[in-house]
């Protein structure tokens, strides 16, 4: 499933205005319904140099992109929690649970 990507410090601005939280174990998922899926990803500096936070945002993409097998209609923004280490398998499973509880998607992924 592709994905458009929110690049725009103006659109993610108004999603974390506006949009709606929902907390799971490793991350902070917050989304407004839209016509087309957007996904954007937020990891400050407090997460560490350059190059473990370009990983946990590549897990973070890659987990989002694997529970997509339908077409979710939101603006999504995904803000990872400050752990000792992350997981691909955890968040690919927070993602999955916070999309069927907040009904975005019909089913989980295989």
């Amino acid at each position: 499933m592709k994905y458009l990507r929110i690049k725009k410090a103006k659109e993610i601005t108004a999603l974390l205005r506006r949009g709606k939280r929902i907390y799971g174990a490793s991350l902070i998922f917050v989304y407004l319904p839209a016509e087309e899926t957007a996904m954007a990803v937020c990891v400050g500096k407090k997460y560490g140099k350059s190059v473990q936070r370009n990983a946990v945002k590549r897990l973070l993409r890659e987990a989002f992109r694997t529970c997509l097998p339908l077409h979710v209609p939101a603006k999504v923004l995904l803000l990872p929690k400050i752990a000792e280490s992350y997981a691909y398998e955890t968040f690919r499973r927070d993602i999955e649970r916070i999309l069927i509880r907040e009904k975005l998607v019909e089913r989980a992924s295989a």
